[in-house]
């Protein structure tokens, strides 16, 4: 696979680069962050991270995944059925599971831990203070994950997505979208963590079951990433991630495009599903001349010959439209 190209313009972490925020493709700024305090307390030693993040830590209450030792770190399903989990999930507190990873640190063979998607200002707060991130006027949401080796099987995320290694060692695998149907994605429900992922074992792909999966191999991007590097993933990019070292500690920022009153396109999916993916294959046809005529390739000479006032849903709505909308949508669900 291809190396992901690297950010080559300037560079400041508290005013990130627009251009780089608002990219299509992902690009790796490679030390960009080097300076925070956290990646330069990891840079010491896995002991000195543990001490910086309990200087920010108060005692919330954090959910940990624990992988047993044969899964080798994947995260995934229990077996062909699709329905149950390899891992069991925890409450626990911050410097228990330090304890836990510095205890593991050593052992040749051990169980994953694994800490996602905790939100840092609930868990460390004034920790975006002296770690800062410059998003701008984006309304990001800024998360941390902790743990020691593991693998997150290949899936997507509505958001865009910066992602920076602040301990330990990452590499991160990724897909443009349009590969979705090369990288065998598993149900929408169960899921792991929310999305639905690649049933492909990356570290020993089964080439017969998942045949399509060299087409999506050759159309990959590949990097691997050291404390203080961050990667930029676009929206809906599909993206596997393997933690490489005994602590591992990413920090990441989540935002949208578009305005926050805007529905997920999630649940659009989901919706056409309950209502057009079984219809007659002439029906389908049908709403889908509709769906590029209303939305894929819709432009203002679309509705043009209609006098604005009548516009309606067919012109780009603001808050209140988009509410009133949302509203007729679940009355009409409600029947």
């Amino acid at each position: 696979m291809r190396e992901i190209p690297v950010w080559s313009g300037a560079f400041d972490p508290d005013a990130l680069p627009a251009e780089l925020l608002a990219g299509e493709r992902p690009v790796v700024v490679r030390g960009g962050f080097a300076r925070w305090p956290v990646v330069q307390a990891a840079q010491q030693s896995d002991d000195a991270l543990a001490r910086y993040l309990m200087g920010f830590y108060r005692g919330m209450g954090i959910g940990l995944f624990q992988i047993p030792p044969e899964a080798g770190g994947r995260a995934f399903y229990a077996d062909d059925t699709l329905t149950r989990f390899n891992f069991t999930r925890h409450h626990a507190t911050l410097d228990q599971v330090l304890a836990g990873l510095l205890g593991l640190a050593g052992a040749d063979v051990a169980p994953s831990l694994y800490v996602g998607s905790t939100t840092v200002d609930a868990v460390l707060p004034g920790f975006l203070d002296a770690n800062r991130l410059g998003m701008g006027e984006r309304d990001a949401l800024v998360s941390l994950w902790l743990g020691n080796r593991s693998r997150v099987a290949a899936h997507y995320d509505l958001p865009d997505n910066l992602a920076v290694v602040a301990a330990g060692r990452r590499r991160f695998t990724l897909f443009p979208p349009e590969q979705i149907d090369n990288l065998y994605m598993g149900p929408l429900d169960p899921t792991p963590a929310g999305q639905p992922i690649s049933l492909v074992d990356f570290t020993a792909p089964d080439f017969e079951r998942f045949p399509r999966f060299r087409q999506a191999l050759d159309a990959g991007f590949v990097a691997e990433l050291a404390p203080g590097d961050a990667l930029f993933i676009p929206s809906m990019w599909l993206h596997h991630i393997e933690g490489l070292s005994p602590v591992n500690l990413l920090i990441n920022a989540w935002w949208r495009q578009t305005p926050a009153y805007m529905d997920s396109p999630v649940s659009a999916l989901h919706l056409a599903l309950m209502t057009i993916r079984s219809l007659p294959a002439q029906e389908r046809r049908i709403w889908q001349h509709h769906f590029q005529h209303f939305v894929f390739e819709a432009d203002a000479d679309t509705w043009a010959h209609l006098p604005e006032a009548a516009r309606g849903l067919l012109e780009p709505g603001d808050e209140v439209t988009m509410r009133k909308a949302r509203a007729q949508l679940l009355t009409q669900l409600k029947r």
